[in-house]
């Protein structure tokens, strides 16, 4: 390996770590988060106390982020208004926030083209095991259809939002 090529990758590995362990802020302890609002165009998911932002993440969504889940398997992120209604601290990715998708009307629009409306919409971290991935994982839409944010992220949430909390997510 050329002197030339080897500081390059040393350069890029350097960056990389830099920018998954650089601190960002922390949401401050002993917020109360009561409402959630994803932002799927600009990837980014801002929470409220007593309508008051406390932050803003950057977030990954379905492997096909356009548009509304219309049916499961489609790897869409739903759009509308839904509610917080679960808490798993032994998830399959690093814990997660249940998302009350699907209601009425998406139950109903599934059943007229034929097909599940799908369900085990969530907002959690990264897959058990692979947490190091950290910041890297925002880079691409990755998931079945939940809102993915690091694994230090989904703590903040987890201890923050309150069940029943309203989550709208946009277009």
């Amino acid at each position: 390996m050329n002197k030339k090529l080897f500081f390059l990758l040393s350069t890029l590995v350097i960056i990389g770590l830099v920018y998954n362990n650089y601190p960002e802020k922390e949401l401050s302890t002993g917020s109360k988060i009561d409402s959630l609002v994803v932002l799927k165009s600009k990837k980014r998911m801002l929470v409220y106390q007593e309508g008051r932002l406390l932050k803003t993440y950057k977030i990954s969504l379905g492997d096909n982020p356009v548009g509304h889940k219309e049916f499961e398997g489609d790897e869409k992120t739903p759009e509308g208004i839904y509610a917080i209604n679960d808490k798993n601290p032994n998830s399959e990715y690093y814990k997660n926030l249940g998302v009350s998708y699907p209601n009425k009307l998406d139950l109903q629009h599934a059943k007229t083209i034929g097909k599940p409306a799908g369900g085990d919409i969530k907002i959690h971290g990264l897959k058990n095991g692979i947490g190091f991935i950290g910041k890297f994982q925002r880079w691409v839409n990755w998931t079945n259809g939940c809102i993915a944010l690091t694994n230090k992220e989904v703590e903040e949430l987890y201890t923050a939002v309150k069940i029943g909390a309203k989550i709208n997510i946009k277009p």
